[in-house]
């Protein structure tokens, strides 16, 4: 019984005291955390985006547009009426190479020297996180993507607008009518 005693009043002991809650003055201000907004937005109007476009292209939209019979600069400058320059980052090089010979021709059309390559610095070979995190870091980019996964996650993602395909052709979204994309 004695045994049983000390524990009991060390157990006491131990336990935290419920903490009291302040009293706040109610004449001082709130102070909210707003998300910090880039500057390049006016409202949902990108002015980084401007002609001589970067695009940033998935692995499935250049399998598409090989299905479609599409050439991928060429079909790009004729639905922006600008000159593009497709981006292609290393997961998405990865990506495309582990699709193995099915997939050739696709590769090749990555490798083109009109292509721009951009490296990544983050780890794991995930081509739609790479591309998201691009883009939130960048806005300076349009995604070109027919997976719907990763539009959705664009689409949440203030002033970038997305390339696809629909009827053989390249259509965008979310463009300001500025730039001479065509509303289809």
């Amino acid at each position: 019984m004695g045994k049983q005693k000390k524990t009991r009043k060390l157990k006491e002991k131990d336990r935290l005291k419920p903490k009291k809650k302040e009293k706040k003055d109610p004449s001082t201000l709130k102070e909210r955390e707003a998300p910090q907004h880039p500057s390049c937005l006016f409202f949902q109007y990108n002015t980084q985006l401007g002609p001589l476009y970067h695009i940033l292209v998935d692995t499935n939209f250049i399998n598409f547009s090989i299905k479609a019979k599409l050439d991928l600069v060429q079909s790009m400058m004729d639905c922006l009426y600008a000159k593009c320059i497709p981006c292609i980052t290393d997961c998405v090089m990865t990506e495309i190479e582990k699709l193995g010979q099915k997939y050739r021709v696709a590769l090749r059309i990555a490798k083109d020297p009109r292509f721009e390559r951009l490296p990544c610095t983050h780890k794991g070979t995930y081509a739609d996180d790479c591309l998201v995190q691009r883009v939130t870091q960048h806005k300076c980019y349009i995604v070109a993507t027919v997976d719907w996964d990763l539009k959705r996650r664009i689409r949440k993602i203030p002033g970038v607008p997305i390339m696809y395909i629909s009827n053989h052709r390249y259509n965008i979204e979310r463009m300001p009518d500025d730039y001479g994309a065509p509303r289809f």
